[in-house]
This record gives C-alpha cells, sequence and structure tokens, in this order.
C-alpha cells in the first residue's frame, strides 16, 4: 500500500495549529507582562494612589503653614507664645520657677 498525502493532511494542519497556538500565547503573554500589560496598568495604579495620598497630606501641611503664616502676620499674642515657649523668653520683671522633676531626683538619690 502506498500513502498518498493531500494538500489538506493532518500534517499540515498539526503545524499550523501549533503556529496558531504559539501565536496567541505570544500575544497573551504580552498583554499581561508587556510595557502596557495588566501587571503594568496595576503597578500604575498603586502608583497613583499613593501619590494622590501623598498630594493630600502636602495640601494638609501647606494650609497648616499658611495658618501659621496669617496668625504670625495678625496675632501678637501668638508672637508671645512662641517666644515664651520655643525660646523661653519671659516678661520684665517675672520671676522664673524651676522645678526638676521627681524622676531626675530620683534617680540622682
Amino acid at each position: 500500500m502506498t500513502s498518498t498525502r493531500k494538500p489538506g493532511s493532518p500534517g499540515k494542519k498539526n503545524l499550523l495549529t501549533i503556529c496558531l497556538l504559539m501565536v496567541i500565547f505570544l500575544m497573551f503573554a504580552y498583554a499581561i507582562f508587556g510595557s502596557r500589560g495588566v501587571l503594568r496598568i496595576f503597578q500604575a495604579e498603586k502608583q497613583k494612589n499613593e501619590l494622590e495620598l501623598e498630594l493630600a497630606e502636602i495640601r494638609h501641611h501647606q494650609e497648616q503653614l499658611r495658618h501659621e503664616i496669617e496668625r504670625l502676620q495678625k496675632d501678637k499674642s501668638y508672637w508671645e507664645q512662641l517666644a515664651r515657649t520655643k525660646l523661653g523668653m519671659v516678661r520684665e520683671g517675672e520671676l522664673i520657677y524651676y522645678l526638676p522633676d521627681k524622676d531626675v531626683e530620683r534617680k540622682r538619690k
């Protein structure tokens, strides 16, 4: 018996099927792992959310600084409060009493 292959034989169909599956697999892999793939989109979304949180924190800090600038420009009692707390300044004629912490005294004994 002689075997005669026809142009549409199963061998060629298998090769064509394998080639098409490889192309589909490569396209699928590129869709997931490529420069514009699903993983990159998830990373970009995560980075966007982190940057939005950081921006909100910076805006909040900026608003606090604006409020402090306004107080420094308009409120003289705020100046006095800062001078007393941060610089340790006192008014003329005031007496300062220094009371050591009880913990410090206990450590000395």
